[in-house]
């Protein structure tokens, strides 16, 4: 079975990264950046709509 991801992107330093959905917290709940720790919604940070999608379908 192949492993699930979420691609990131830090809408404020630019910082791509990947995560587990199940890592993560809600799409609507706030979320910090790993680099800058700028705080947004989970949803803000998925870098295209398909990564919001597979946030939302494992939550």
């Amino acid at each position: 079975m192949n492993e699930t991801f979420v691609r990131l992107l830090c809408p404020e330093c630019g910082k791509s990264w990947e995560r587990k959905p199940k890592e993560l917290p809600t799409h609507t709940e706030g979320f910090a950046c790993d680099s800058c720790e700028a705080e947004r919604r989970t949803a803000e940070f998925a870098r295209t709509d398909r990564d919001l999608d597979v946030l939302k379908q494992f939550q």
